[in-house]
């Protein structure tokens, strides 16, 4: 007979004592069963006692996680929270340098804990740490050369307290002293040769811009671009991940008008060339957090357009209409203006009224109107003009072409820029805020500084080739830009190093490779319409459903890593969800680094009976998606989202790592609690594996008419002769 499901057998350790084993019922308090367990081993004062597991991770066991404790799990009894943070923050202020060496390294291990955290915090332990950093280290100063590695060590154990502590969202930010934030910003420079003082030192400094406005405004004035930048030059990826979070950090909580001046600081620094050189052209594979924070500085950098993009012109700006006159002035090279009698002025706006009719534009008395929508705005006339002044002769080359023709298969240039400006902006969403989860940086946009524009360059020279292929005319427009944005978009998913090889994807992806490849898709997906092939369909369809449903489910049972997003990404911390393989409970628990493979279900702390899921919801109906935090409400993680709901209010939140992983979880829960799978995947699979095994079925019946009628039986052979008896 099975134990009750309240009683756990675990073995607890006491320092000079064999360890005790024995039966826990859970249903009992903590504090009495640290009692007997005190009891047992004639301790007297058990209230100053607690439970904590033994393993790596010195936990405390208290009322709100004692159901993570497992069969056969390894405890210890030892000290409780209060008595721990009380000796420790007396410890630590000991004037033996060995001793308080000692305590820090202690309490940099203990502040994981969350548990001991609250304790150390409600003694003001924060605040002394401030201290020991803004003054109490300088004591020690006079004896840096001659005991380097241990001042060292002691400030670094210091500041990862500091980091662990603040990490558990008990204490604001808004708290620390100008006097703190200059000596840690002091350090960048200081001990950039000591990696764990810099590595915290950064990662806090990152910490103090994206949780408060007032710390990043004091920040700002302490650490300059140029301190950040040698710490790119180095080796060390985790120190340059750091970097460049804290540059993304500064960029991304600075004020409106204050972005261009930081973007402008930043191409003064060369910071782009020197993370082409460092980081993307490095002898080494770039690891997710630093792709994610290149993505996030690439999509900062492109959002600088979004004012351009939103600009409408203004008919009446004479400086804003001189570009236009500029591009005419280029592809035309107009000679001497008419003088200005009457007769000379009409003559001339006939003449601009041709030459802006050859541009392309739609409006051709007052090309200005053409730029009143937005997006793209103001943007496209900068990306014309870009264009014309440093790809002249292509630029000549396209106007002169198109205007040339008399067949109506001009491709019209201004039009075409506008259009393609503004797919462009979609495409990189020019405007949106970084993904907490992205990590799609395209290195080709670090190899220029006008990257934007140079890939704007290429494409309309792309348009305009696909135009000719096409043999388009005005009314195939939006057929010409649908090909060149599939054109555009398949180039870009092969992630091109530089713009010279995304110039060359797009010469193979001509208008004819296009349509082979379409054509290949559409047989590939090919939908047999007649009847006995729709009746197989419809006979095959539960099968296939039941094979995709299992499918999810054994990838539910192999499980997957979660990250637990917080305002400092790279101190997030993983967790792991699985389903038993009975599919009867999900076991999920956090882990401390993201694993190589599956992690067995016993590791795991928590267990949700399947039986207890009321629902599962997505988006922006998830709990976790509707608190408020910088980077959270935006698009891409909202489509990530997914929550277990159960009991009256219990809840476990998810952020899949990727679309495909978001499928097959609401598939795979939506199937446990005996719902339809809705997901895209769902309906993708179901077409390939229908087409599949329908071809499959009828390969014998190749270039063979299937009649809608069955046959007719044949009569029965004369003999049976032919019949083998395997008696």
């Amino acid at each position: 007979m099975p134990p009750p499901a309240d009683i756990v057998k675990v073995a607890i350790e006491w320092p000079g004592a064999y360890p005790k084993l024995m039966e826990i019922d859970q249903k009992k308090p903590l504090s009495s069963i640290i009692k007997e367990v005190c009891d047992g081993w004639s301790l007297a004062n058990h209230d100053q006692f607690a439970l904590q597991h033994a393993d790596s991770s010195n936990f405390y066991i208290t009322e709100k996680n004692r159901n993570e404790i497992k069969n056969g799990a390894i405890l210890r009894l030892t000290t409780s929270p209060a008595q721990n943070a009380q000796q420790l923050h007396e410890r630590i202020q000991s004037s033996s340098m060995d001793a308080k060496l000692e305590a820090l390294k202690d309490l940099a291990n203990y502040s994981r804990d969350v548990t001991f955290a609250q304790e150390f915090i409600n003694l003001d332990g924060i605040s002394l740490l401030t201290q020991m950093v803004e003054s109490g280290t300088e004591r020690y100063q006079k004896l840096q050369k001659i005991m380097k590695p241990c001042f060292g060590d002691m400030l670094s154990f210091t500041l990862t307290a500091f980091v662990e502590l603040m990490d558990h969202g008990i204490v604001s930010w808004d708290t620390f002293s100008v006097a703190f934030i200059k000596k840690i910003a002091s350090y960048v420079n200081k001990f950039a040769s000591d990696i764990s003082i810099l590595q915290r030192s950064l990662a806090i400094l990152e910490s103090m811009v994206l949780n408060s406005h007032d710390l990043y405004q004091k920040v700002a004035q302490e650490i300059t671009i140029g301190q950040l930048i040698p710490h790119l030059q180095g080796t060390d990826q985790e120190i340059q991940t750091y970097t460049i979070a804290v540059i993304n950090a500064l960029f991304l909580k600075a004020p409106d008008d204050k972005r261009q001046e930081m973007a402008n600081i930043l191409a003064q620094k060369q910071l782009r060339s020197i993370i082409l050189t460092h980081v993307i052209r490095a002898q080494r594979a770039i690891n997710n957090e630093m792709a994610h924070q290149l993505y996030v500085l690439q999509v900062l950098t492109f959002n600088l357009l979004e004012d351009r993009m939103m600009t409408k012109m203004d008919p009446q700006d004479q400086a804003q209409r001189d570009i236009i006159f500029e591009l005419r002035r280029i592809a035309f090279d107009a000679e001497s203006e008419p003088n200005n009698s009457s007769g000379s002025m009409e003559k001339r706006k006939s003449m601009y009224t041709r030459d802006y009719k050859k541009l392309g534009f739609i409006n051709h008395v007052n090309p200005a109107m053409d730029f009143t929508q937005t997006p793209p705005g103001m943007l496209a006339l900068d990306n014309m003009l870009y264009f014309a002044k440093h790809h002249q002769d292509a630029y000549i080359r396209i106007v002169l072409e198109n205007s040339s023709r008399e067949d109506k298969h001009e491709c019209p240039f201004g039009r075409s820029s506008i259009e393609l400006t503004k797919m462009l902006c979609e495409i990189l969403k020019v405007g949106e805020l970084p993904s907490e989860t992205c990590n799609d940086f395209h290195p080709m946009f670090f190899t220029h500084d006008r990257s934007f524009e140079e890939f704007f360059c290429i494409c309309i020279q792309l348009l305009n080739k696909t135009w000719k292929e096409m043999r388009a005319t005005s009314e195939d427009f939006n057929k010409v830009m649908q090909v060149v944005k599939e054109q555009i978009m398949r180039a870009l998913t092969t992630k091109p190093s530089s713009l010279d090889q995304f110039k060359s994807k797009l010469q193979n992806l001509s208008y004819t490779e296009i349509l082979k490849i379409r054509q290949s898709e559409r047989m590939n997906q090919e939908d047999f319409q007649s009847r006995p092939i729709l009746e197989l369909k419809e006979k095959i369809q539960p099968e296939i459903l039941e094979l995709i449903k299992q499918q999810r489910l054994n990838r539910l049972v192999e499980g997957t890593c979660f990250r637990k997003l917080n305002s400092r990404r790279r101190q997030d911390k993983f967790w792991y969800c699985r389903l038993s393989p009975n599919h009867k409970v999900l076991h999920y628990g956090d882990l401390e680094e993201s694993p190589q493979g599956e992690v067995p279900h016993d590791s795991l702390q928590d267990k949700l009976p399947v039986a207890d899921i009321k629902a599962v919801v997505t988006g922006k109906d998830c709990p976790h998606m509707k608190e408020k935090g910088a980077l959270k409400q935006n698009k891409e993680v909202l489509e990530l989202a997914f929550s277990i709901l159960y009991d009256s209010s219990g809840q476990l939140n998810f952020i899949a790592p990727d679309k495909h992983e978001y499928c097959v979880w609401t598939d795979g829960l939506n199937a446990l609690l005996g719902k339809d799978m809705l997901s895209d995947l769902t309906r993708n699979d179901l077409d390939t594996l229908l087409s599949m095994e329908i071809k499959l079925r009828l390969l014998d019946l190749e270039n063979i008419q299937i009649p809608d009628a069955p046959p007719p039986i044949p009569k029965e052979p004369s003999n049976y002769d032919f019949v083998y008896d395997c008696n």
